[in-house]
């Protein structure tokens, strides 16, 4: 707060004050309706009206590039504010932002002329990487130019699927890894602060650099594997590398536990998430080491519960803190968590045994948890904070 401009500050729009508030509220509500309008169109309902590259692969992009870089992009303007002491995208810029990547959805869904949905789908995380490595360089904050460097990468796996529709599949699952990277990366420092503090403890747990570095290499090196093509049909090395990601995932969330956590609903939510991602790189190295599970078992492991979990649990935190609001929890969140929970349980397991009812019961459970934040956070994210402070 002590680096803005108060009067201009408070002269913005609420919605346009910090990036948290537009991008997380576009996010979730184009992930509450995305995935219902994907099993539409799955069984047949939606006829004779077809997105770019068709429903599976408007299906694919939009909740990694859409509801994914959003949130990211969120996250990371907001965060850069606390990590530099410099101020947050907001007012006219922010809002220019949002409209390019709203326009951007639209142009994904009404199947907009190719070199015009480039400018527009690439625009966005191009200016994300371009506003935090600015503002990362001008504090000399290296520790977080990873964060940068993650985000450039996903601006080129997303432009890989709009240079050759045919390399769709694969430039989204190169993202999706580079998004496990940040995961991996951003959770792996807050996720002990936060049960720290959340616990009361007298200190975090310390990090392991060798885990960390590891971690996050390797998750990048998975994603690079993907876009060469590598990584598309079974191999042991990869199984042994998939092995390595996930032992390693559950060694950071073994050294986080404290029974203390299952009774606050903000830690549980993360834990769970985290525990997720360890279960999608398990059932990649199943996959690549022979044993006959779809891989899409995995992905769906990792982008419901892991991606979609992580982001549930940590929007409902920030946008609490960054409203002037105490980390209490409105009513239903718990609910919403554990409804992104059953949604992957149902994606990933109940789907092998009813596979027409668990998708339908997944899509609901999504939309339900989705949808129980748009309504509890909803007037929070378009409405000035209660402290009466700017942001």
């Amino acid at each position: 707060m002590q680096v803005l401009d108060r009067r201009k500050a408070m002269s913005i729009t609420p919605l346009f004050r910090l990036a948290f508030r537009p991008f997380f509220l576009g996010a979730c509500l184009l992930a509450a309706l995305a995935v219902p309008l994907w099993l539409l169109a799955l069984s047949g309902v939606v006829d004779g009206w077809q997105p770019a590259g068709g429903w599976l692969a408007w299906h694919r992009h939009e909740l990694l590039f859409g509801f994914g870089v959003a949130i990211i992009a969120g996250f990371l303007l907001t965060a850069v504010q606390t990590w530099t002491g410099r101020p947050g995208l907001n007012g006219m810029p922010l809002a220019g932002l949002a409209a390019l990547w709203v326009a951007a959805r639209l142009g994904w869904l009404l199947n907009a002329p190719w070199p015009l949905l480039a400018v527009l789908e690439l625009s966005v995380p191009l200016a994300v990487a371009g506003v935090m490595g600015w503002t990362l360089w001008k504090a000399r904050q290296q520790r977080n130019y990873p964060v940068v460097l993650v985000l450039v990468l996903l601006a080129v796996a997303d432009g890989l699927s709009l240079y050759d529709p045919g390399l769709q599949r694969q430039s989204v699952l190169t993202g999706l890894w580079l998004v496990a990277a940040m995961m991996g990366l951003i959770g792996g420092r807050v996720i002990p602060f936060f049960t720290q503090r959340g616990l009361g403890r007298v200190e975090a747990t310390q990090p392991w650099p060798w885990l960390d570095h590891g971690l996050l290499g390797g998750s990048i090196l998975v994603a690079l594997l993907y876009a060469s093509g590598l990584a598309l049909v079974p191999r042991l090395w990869l199984g042994a590398l998939f092995a390595a990601l996930g032992l390693g995932h559950l060694l950071r969330l073994a050294r986080w536990q404290d029974r203390g956590l299952w009774r606050v609903p903000l830690l549980w939510s993360l834990h769970l998430a985290y525990a997720w991602l360890a279960v999608a790189c398990l059932g990649m190295a199943l996959w690549h080491l022979g044993v006959p599970l779809n891989p899409s078992l995995a992905v769906h492991a990792l982008t419901i519960g892991a991606m979609g979990g992580l982001i549930l649990a940590m929007i409902a935190r920030v946008s609490l803190g960054h409203t002037g609001r105490p980390l209490q929890l409105p009513g239903g969140m718990p609910l919403a968590f554990a409804l992104l929970n059953l949604a992957c349980v149902c994606r990933v397991l109940l789907v092998l045994v009813w596979p027409v009812a668990a998708l339908w019961l997944a899509g609901l459970c999504w939309c339900l948890g989705l949808g129980l934040y748009l309504w509890r956070y909803g007037p929070m994210l378009w409405q000035a904070r209660v402290d009466g402070h700017p942001g």
